[in-house]
């Protein structure tokens, strides 16, 4: 069924009332007034509205500012400072209600705190730990007192000593005001970085040390020994034992005697040249003199290093000859001393 179109009626005409002087006035001063906020609201929206609170802050000097606690902070207010910083490595917390209010005061609303009701905060620092203390001790030492740095070694006090220090403190920590006893090698001084703006006063013992050759793995008996195996460590002098091992090279390719463990000291007795002639092995026996060098195969009766001399069976003839291990499965013979003439005296008639 069709619905039937009405014709459109034409609006009445509406009563128009002109506006007073003083209507007008204050419109004008609304709108002014509501211009005036707009603007200076538009430098906060351009620097990164909506305000938001940050998570976990590090603070890197004394206080904290709006910037460091707000993201989208407007730039001219960003370097207002709010609270306090912790101490120098320490960890602390601000209320987020605390943060609003301070930021309130500032005038700026509206901040978004992603649920946080709370901000850590932890203040940033250099920490100076025992192996810069012990250097700038061993430094003052050589210096003050002619040690050798390079053969010593500072057992400090305590729990390993921290220095904490502002960030911009970068310089190398210097030991000051160094007193040092030769008789109990008692050593006592102040570190310092800067003209004294952080400082620590720390002791300790000065030990004498050796360069020793240390295994860097675990060796089975029998075992070669590569260069690769060893390294060179400082331990205090009266720990090493007498019978130390010297350079690492010259002991790769040595066999163990024993069987070695990891990060022991190598001592003489640990390792000897591998042997180059085994018992029972044949070998190949060379007789050299001047114009004269012959080779035959013999079988070495015992077992010797290089230089070793052991005995041998020449196989042809059977005979046991003495020789000088020369090479792997080699050995050398010496011809047989000739017998000097005796000359005799004729006695005269």
């Amino acid at each position: 069924m069709k619905h039937a179109l009405r014709p459109i009626r034409r609006p009445a005409a509406l009563a128009v009332t002109p506006l007073s002087r003083g209507v007008i006035g204050r419109t004008l001063v609304a709108l002014v007034a509501f211009m005036a906020m707009t603007l200076f609201a538009l430098p906060l929206m351009a620097a990164g509205n909506p305000l938001r609170l940050r998570g976990d802050v590090t603070a890197r000097g004394d206080t904290l500012s709006l910037g460091d606690l707000v993201e989208g902070a407007p730039a001219e207010l960003a370097a207002r400072p709010l609270f306090r910083a912790p101490a120098l490595g320490a960890i602390g917390t601000i209320q987020a209600r605390r943060i609003i209010e301070s930021v309130a005061a500032l005038g700026l609303s509206g901040i978004e705190t992603g649920g946080r009701v709370q901000v850590t905060v932890q203040r940033a620092a250099r920490r100076v730990g025992p192996p810069e203390i012990e250097a700038a001790l061993k430094r003052a030492l050589e210096t003050g007192y002619g040690l050798d740095a390079k053969a010593l070694s500072v057992r400090l006090d305590g729990d390993a000593p921290v220095l904490l220090a502002p960030l911009d403190l970068d310089g190398q920590a210097a030991a000051v005001d160094v007193t040092y006893d030769p008789r109990t090698r008692r050593v006592a001084g102040l570190i310092v970085l800067g003209e004294r703006q952080a400082s620590l006063r720390v002791g300790g013992v000065a030990v004498e040390t050796r360069e020793v050759a240390v295994l860097t793995r675990s060796l089975a008996r029998g075992e070669a020994i590569a260069s690769a195996d060893l390294s060179l460590e400082r331990r205090p002098r009266d720990a090493v034992p007498a019978d130390m091992q010297g350079a690492p090279s010259l002991v790769a390719g040595q066999v163990a005697q024993r069987p070695l463990s990891a990060g022991s000291i190598l001592r003489s007795g640990d390792v000897a040249p591998p042997e180059l002639v085994s018992r029972g092995e044949s070998v190949a026996i060379v007789f050299e003199t001047p114009g004269v060098s012959l080779s035959m195969r013999g079988v070495a009766n015992e077992s010797g290093r290089l230089g070793a001399s052991v005995s041998v069976t020449n196989g042809a003839s059977k005979k046991v000859l003495q020789a000088v291990v020369v090479g792997p499965g080699r050995v050398s013979v010496s011809p047989a001393p000739q017998p000097q003439p005796v000359l005799q005296a004729s006695a005269a008639p």
